[in-house]
């Protein structure tokens, strides 16, 4: 069966700063016509910064939209035309002052596939080196620096929330039992 649904005809209804909203109409499989409307995104990534002796760089900020504080690990939009693997360095070096001597490709996962397009590249990072971090203007966040297994907890027993730190810990995990291979950058 054919589950494609064809686009007629479509616009877009906003444009922000980096997110923009588009309304499409479609034919569904059935030939009956519907409406679409999702949120088009640059992509992101996520950087599972993992320590010498097991622990995850990790970041506790406030997120405006759910209007509460989450703990994550370092990611950032992507820019035009900037590789994915260089937002990753980008990212961890601006957030968390941390750079990698070695980076893994994990995966990518779309976080939001009923109203958004946006993906997320998975990046694991490893040979950490601490210098000053970069934030951006505007951007306030806490680096801790955590034990893997004690992340893993957190995010069974929901003090870890976040859908792409979810993801990004199964990647890990993955990962490190040797059922992914990961591609060097």
């Amino acid at each position: 069966m054919d589950l494609t649904e064809k686009k007629l005809r479509g616009e877009q209804v906003f444009s922000g700063g980096f997110l923009k909203v588009t309304r499409d109409e479609v034919e569904l499989p059935d030939g009956k016509v519907a409406t679409r409307e999702f949120i088009r995104h640059p992509g992101a990534v996520a950087v599972l910064a993992l320590t010498d002796d097991d622990r995850l760089v990790m970041e506790r900020q406030y997120r405006y939209p759910a209007g509460r504080e989450f703990i994550e690990i370092p990611a950032g939009k992507i820019d035009p035309a900037e590789p994915p693997h260089e937002t990753a360095r980008r990212e961890l070096l601006e957030e968390t002052g941390f750079t990698a001597s070695q980076w893994r490709y994990l995966g990518k996962a779309w976080p939001c596939i009923g109203y958004a397009d946006e993906v997320i590249h998975y990046y694991l990072a490893t040979g950490l080196r601490q210098q000053a971090r970069q934030l951006d203007e505007g951007e306030f966040l806490e680096v801790m620096l955590l034990d893997r297994d004690e992340v893993q907890q957190m995010a069974l027993d929901g003090t870890i929330a976040d859908s792409k730190t979810i993801v990004g810990l199964h990647w890990l995990a993955a990962w490190q039992q040797g059922k992914l291979p990961g591609e060097t950058v």
